[in-house]
């Protein structure tokens, strides 16, 4: 009996989870996403009008930062640490700008970005 609930419970599990979206083009990106690295994928992955890195060499613990736009209007802001990486969703185009010129990332983020901007959640938390 206890071996059938235990595969019913994985079976259920494993019924709900989402499969990541497998998408080409940008307009078609629909959140949410199960986690960051899914929705990372899928934006690293599909086709934009405007992809932009800045040279982060600089920085003490920005290790990269990307920015991926539609419209030219918005976009994702992808940047990695040492630990991980981490998306916002949402960036104008002249915050991107004035982050990648910024003399400190982590400064501009800090005072810019961070807490303005929707740090895209795992999980639609």
């Amino acid at each position: 009996m206890k071996i059938k609930f235990v595969f019913l419970f994985l079976l259920l599990i494993l019924s709900c989870s989402k499969e990541p979206q497998r998408i080409s083009d940008c307009s078609e990106i629909k959140l949410p996403f199960n986690t960051y690295e899914d929705l990372i994928t899928v934006v690293e992955s599909s086709k934009f009008t405007i992809e932009d890195k800045a040279d982060t060499f600089k920085s003490s613990w920005i290790r990269s930062a990307k920015y991926y736009s539609c419209d030219g209007k918005t976009g994702y802001l992808i940047y990695s640490t040492d630990k991980q990486k981490y998306i916002h969703q949402n960036i104008p185009i002249e915050v991107w700008n004035e982050f990648k010129n910024a003399d400190s990332f982590g400064s501009y983020y800090n005072k810019n970005i961070k807490g303005k901007y929707r740090l895209t959640p795992k999980n639609g938390e």
